[in-house]
């Protein structure tokens, strides 16, 4: 019997797990690897957007309920959960756009940020670390932040020199940033949606979209995990407050999904074994090293 295979999971906010890489990570699940996802703040700031919950006693609670609504989409997954305990900065709006709130996670600074990140790193001991890529997947200040932390805390958890006080160092293998939007996603189920005699949800998107600020070409790796398309639906439906059941989230129905998209894919960002650039797991070049 080899070593057991881990994957971590970095995310900014409470439900970021579910609406990235929650099929592959649920796929992982079911082969026998353990995941832990690692939430970044408590989501405090988060918006209300199921109009079924917008009331005041939700606002009022809404750093319980989070902790709640994540706790139940964690064992839908059947990942381990952490907080790294930092404080949400909240998504600012308008012109021009006000400061963050003192203390939030946005104006840490990514030495002291990085720090809870690395003793986790060395604790669970992944071989696999995925978050987002250098724009935060889109510009919420801790998405940015989560990207910096965990690209900091992936270069220092092997370092013995880094953060000496927090225990054995521990160099993951593979560093992958989730791709969830591209245009070639977006147009395949568009386009899947007409062919099915249905409206799409994505024309206006499309219209809108700048071919030259799509990343597909950065794509790497892309995991097979239709199958568990559902349980990350699940997963999402479980953070009441943030996902409208009745919203575009939901609208493509799932056997198109599975036909027209059947993966969720990644960039490799950083690699200490052979790396491929057309990879259909997380794991190629380490599961041998599992085995030995």
């Amino acid at each position: 019997m080899g070593e057991q295979l881990r994957l971590m999971a970095v995310h900014a906010h409470p439900d970021d797990e579910s609406s990235k890489g929650a099929a592959t990570m649920a796929k992982y699940v079911a082969e026998g690897v353990d995941v832990l996802v690692v939430t970044c703040t408590g989501g405090e700031r988060g918006s209300v957007l199921n109009p079924k919950l917008d009331r005041p006693e939700i606002w009022e609670q809404m750093a319980t309920i989070r902790r709640e609504e994540m706790e139940r989409a964690r064992e839908i997954l059947g990942v381990r959960q952490a907080w790294l305990g930092f404080v949400d900065s909240g998504f600012p709006e308008g012109d021009p756009l006000p400061p963050l709130p003192e203390g939030c996670f946005g104006l840490e600074s990514v030495e002291k940020a990085a720090a809870p990140l690395v003793k986790l790193m060395r604790e669970f001991r992944p071989h696999v670390v995925t978050t987002y890529d250098e724009d935060g997947g889109y510009p919420h200040p801790d998405h940015v932040m989560c990207h910096k932390v965990s690209v900091a805390a992936f270069d220092a958890a092997g370092d013995p020199d880094s953060y000496p006080e927090y225990g054995e160092p521990w160099q993951p293998l593979k560093l992958y940033y989730q791709m969830s939007f591209s245009l070639p996603r977006v147009r395949a189920l568009h386009e899947a949606m007409l062919a099915a005699g249905m409206e799409s949800p994505y024309r206006e998107w499309l219209e809108k979209w700048d071919p030259a600020r799509d990343k597909s070409h950065r794509i790497t790796t892309r995991v097979p995990c239709a199958e568990y398309f559902e349980v990350r639906d699940d997963a999402l439906r479980a953070h009441a407050t943030q996902v409208d059941p009745d919203g575009p989230w939901f609208h493509v129905p799932l056997e198109i999904q599975k036909k027209a998209w059947p993966t969720e894919d990644y960039e490799l960002v950083r690699s200490l074994v052979e790396r491929s650039d057309n990879e259909d797991d997380l794991f190629v070049g380490i599961r041998h090293l599992a085995r030995m």
